[in-house]
């Protein structure tokens, strides 16, 4: 269908165009200041969403363009229908489309078809593109199932298969006997009396053994996904090779089925202890060496394995997850041709590669599908599941990016803006999911990384949870304070999330520290998605504030520094040798820290919960003051618990300035559960946990 311009009194403006798209204009900084976009920035991201424009005067036309795509398209590409409410398609129809033909197929259901005379449906807009067109209401059953379903459309010559989200407006909730609790600890940081240099999936299973001992139903760890651990290295768990595969590092081989009828692997077995004594009292995991032991170890039962005769479970794993497959192959291309944008052709695998590296892969990834399924049983046993991070994003050359290049726009960064502890912004070295192509593949790539992930834990804790509403883009070449934001379609994000979710009966929690719009926290309140009350994020004012009912509380996060160290202020002296405060404002800091000590000891003290002077006991009281809370969750980490200091991650250092992802605990767990004052904390706080049923 031929769309003529609609006549304007005056031509669009760039920033007209912009918001047509999802680009936002402006935005208030953590000041409340105006921030302003430029015109290049703008340029930058409408190019990439698919505008027509090399410069401003290109607006009026463009604008255009995508008003007359929208209006041969019958309707949007997605619907949301939420369970219990009425769900409407705006169907945009023509002059001439008296009819429009309609089936349903529900997922697993046979299809439904009927035909609607279009005079009959509600009008709710007339537009005028090439003629008067109209906007109408079509509503749908309200009998549809949760999941993914498909409306199939045809009016006149147009057709359109669209995608309906049919989910609860609520994500799941569980109902335990007692108020949750349970520890934090990053999993590469574990120590155990013969860890081979880094924490694995065996010593999680066994820090939760010991916590459900305790009374405790929570194990939380930051992400687990895959990573770059040799031609390309990229160990940051925020910056995964996939978000569909778990982290070849983490696997125990040990734990291998076959390890007792692989000699070759039983002969290295003993040296390879030898050499991990040397890795073991590092206060810094090693991850080339770490991995290089267990690749020794890991090579030689990969070939016993496929030597022998019988792959059942394998091949019963790979029918589940068939795109195993392609990514061991393009881990195996990775690992001898570099990065996928230097390959020959960038779009397909290179015929030479190493079976054998391919078969590694393939064992490990049904290696770390046992381990963690394991894991997430006995979890699962004991509680509503571990609890588990999401990362915002992927590595650049991962595997993600390199399959669906239409997902990922290579020429933007996601960052934040400049605000008062990064004076000049962050960029997180990963680019971001493209919206509308997000819409137009149907989500397929979002549900199945939520299902993978979601299959096996229990608490999902997605890392800045504003990105489902909107990101920060930062167009490559130019300085973070350029950046503009991006608006996501949060509704359809929010029901897919529902969606897998009640599948896998997993709880969500959203990441809504700093500047968060209010928004975003009445739209996790709408679908019951936990919030985090981060106690010194809000330590400051004479009274510590009312800690709410859905979320999970606790005394930091992996990005802030431990308890201990927050109360010396070692994190403004640290903030002070890496130049980002000067001496005059390093004293500052250090004397509104004293102020805030003292109001939190007053506060704590008029509340009955401070038994003594020390530090230790103020991180008691604190604990108890959590404990004692409505809120749903309470994590502690578990470094606190003996006063640690070193952080895990300094946001927005390199690893070049300060150690990051990479500091070990530096208790092993047996050594953890010998200290009484570690067992006392954890004592208290499951005394100060009611038994009900809030959760």
């Amino acid at each position: 269908m031929k769309i003529r311009r609609a006549p304007l009194s005056r031509p669009v403006t760039l920033r007209k165009l912009a918001r047509l798209y999802g680009v936002q204009t402006a935005y208030d900084d953590i000041t409340g200041r105006r921030r302003t976009a430029s015109t290049d920035a703008l340029l930058a991201a409408l190019r990439v969403l698919g505008a027509q424009v090399e410069r401003p005067d290109d607006a009026d036309g463009a604008w255009h363009a995508r008003v007359g795509q929208l209006w041969r398209e019958l309707t949007d590409p997605v619907l949301v229908a939420w369970q219990g409410h009425p769900a409407t398609a705006h169907l945009r129809l023509a002059p001439g489309d008296a009819r429009v033909e309609v089936e349903l197929v529900p997922d697993g259901a046979e299809a439904r078809r009927w035909t609607v005379d279009t005079r009959e449906l509600p009008l709710l807009q007339s537009v005028q593109v090439d003629g008067l067109r109209l906007l109408r209401g079509l509503r749908l059953p309200q009998d549809l199932p949760t999941g993914y379903h498909e409306l199939r459309l045809k009016a006149g010559r147009r057709r359109q298969r669209v995608m309906v989200i049919c989910a609860p407006t609520r994500a799941h909730a569980t109902r335990q006997d007692r108020s949750l609790w349970g520890v934090f600890a990053p999993i590469y940081g574990l120590r155990s009396g013969g860890d081979w240099g880094s924490g694995d999936y065996t010593h999680l299973e066994q820090l939760g053994q010991w916590v459900a001992e305790l009374g405790g139903g929570i194990v939380a760890t930051l992400p687990f996904c895959c990573s770059f651990l040799d031609t390309l290295f990229a160990p940051s768990p925020y910056s995964p090779a996939s978000r569909l595969f778990w982290n070849e590092l983490f696997v125990d081989p040990r734990r291998a089925p076959n390890l007792s009828r692989c000699p070759e692997a039983r002969r290295l077995e003993q040296t390879l202890e030898l050499q991990a004594d040397q890795l073991r009292p590092a206060p810094l995991v090693d991850y080339r060496a770490a991995w290089a032991l267990k690749r020794r170890l890991l090579e030689p039962l990969s070939a016993c394995f496929f030597r022998g005769e019988r792959h059942e479970e394998l091949d019963a794993f790979l029918a589940q997850r068939p795109e195993v497959v392609d990514y061991a192959r393009f881990r195996a291309a990775t690992h001898r041709h570099g990065p996928w944008h230097r390959w020959p052709d960038p779009r397909r695998l290179p015929e030479d590669r190493d079976p054998r590296e391919e078969q590694l892969h393939l064992y490990v990834q049904w290696l770390a599908d046992q381990q963690i399924d394991a894991l997430a049983r006995e979890a699962r046993r004991r509680g509503p599941g571990l609890y588990v991070d999401l990362p915002l994003g992927v590595h650049d050359c991962g595997y993600d990016t390199w399959r669906h290049p239409d997902l990922f726009p290579l020429q933007i960064d996601v960052g934040a803006p400049p605000d008062s502890l990064f004076t000049a912004g962050q960029k997180w070295g990963f680019p971001p999911l493209h919206p509308l192509q997000a819409r137009q593949d149907r989500y397929r790539h979002v549900i199945d990384y939520l299902g993978h992930i979601t299959r096996k834990a229990g608490i999902l804790r997605v890392d800045h949870v504003m990105g489902l509403h909107r990101l920060f883009w930062i167009p490559k070449g130019m300085e973070v304070r350029h950046g503009v934001y991006v608006k996501y379609p949060a509704e359809e994000l929010y029901a897919i999330l529902s969606v897998e979710s009640h599948r896998n009966r997993c709880l969500i929690v959203g990441e809504n520290l700093g500047t968060v719009p209010s928004y975003v926290n009445r739209a996790m309140r709408r679908h019951r998605i936990f919030g985090m009350h981060v106690l010194q994020y809000v330590m400051g004012g004479e009274e510590l504030p009312v800690v709410p009912e859905l979320c999970v509380a606790s005394l930091n996060t992996h990005d802030m520094p431990p308890f201990a160290g927050y109360w010396r202020g070692h994190d403004i002296d640290d903030r002070h040798d890496l130049g980002l405060i000067d001496a005059d404002g390093g004293r500052t800091e250090h004397e509104a820290r004293r102020t805030l000590r003292a109001r939190v000891v007053a506060f704590l003290r008029r509340r009955g919960l401070l038994h003594g002077e020390e530090e230790a006991d103020v991180l008691a009281a604190c604990l108890r003051h959590l404990g004692l809370s409505r809120a749903r969750m309470v994590l502690v980490n578990l470094e606190d618990l003996w006063l640690e200091t070193q952080p895990q991650n300094t946001p927005g250092i390199g690893d070049d300035r300060r150690p990051i992802w990479r500091p070990r605990l530096r208790l092993t767990i047996e050594q953890a559960q010998a200290r009484a004052d570690v067992m006392e904390l954890l004592g208290q706080l499951r005394r100060t946990r009611p038994a009900d049923d809030r959760t």
